[in-house]
């Protein structure tokens, strides 16, 4: 009986390509050194949840669309009485990505949505936090083919933050770039 397991293209890229050019790069003794994407967390907050319901559940069915896992709705942790806001009202949408479903949607963020962008130049490499973690903003959800441009009613953006077991910025930014992230500077000042 054979077993047809299936591997997503940047799964098997980043075993064969991605962890020996860092374990070259950065003199790891080990390719188990080499940094690993961990999971992606996708979250969108949603503009006026507080007045409107659905608008959450637009979010969450329109983040499932993209993904391709259902997205949970987050709620406010206190009240903000200028927004009227209590606490545990529905504000936005999340979903936290790992393993095959992860390296799909990467692949389908670098290979399909990002050029789509308008004016599209490549993203910010500034925005690491400082432990191996990048976060980017994308403006507009219709970037990405699963959503039906005929049916989005507003159109909003999210955050999608892509968390390593990188221990600095330097070896997140070169364990992206391998990856195919389409990063504005190739040549960074830190080298």
């Amino acid at each position: 009986m054979s077993t047809n397991t299936y591997t997503p293209r940047l799964a098997t890229k980043y075993k064969s390509e991605v962890a020996p050019a860092l374990v070259k790069k950065f003199a790891y003794k080990s390719v188990m050194q080499a940094p690993k994407l961990e999971k992606i967390c996708v979250n969108r907050g949603v503009n006026g949840a507080v007045t409107d319901k659905k608008l959450v559940d637009v979010a969450v069915e329109e983040l499932t669309t993209i993904t391709g896992q259902k997205a949970v709705i987050t709620q406010s942790k206190k009240d903000i009485s200028n927004f009227k806001l209590r606490k545990a009202m529905p504000i936005g949408a999340r979903v936290t990505l790992r393993g095959e479903k992860m390296y799909e949607f990467l692949d389908r963020l670098i290979s399909v949505a990002l050029p789509r962008v308008r004016d599209f130049k490549g993203i910010n490499e500034k925005s690491f936090d400082g432990r191996g973690n990048y976060t980017m903003g994308v403006t507009e959800q219709i970037i990405f083919p699963e959503i039906d441009i005929d049916k989005v009613n507003k159109i909003t953006g999210m955050d999608i933050t892509f968390v390593t077991t990188a221990q600095t910025d330097e070896e997140a930014y070169e364990l992206l770039k391998e990856l195919g992230m389409p990063f504005k500077n190739i040549k960074r000042n830190a080298e």
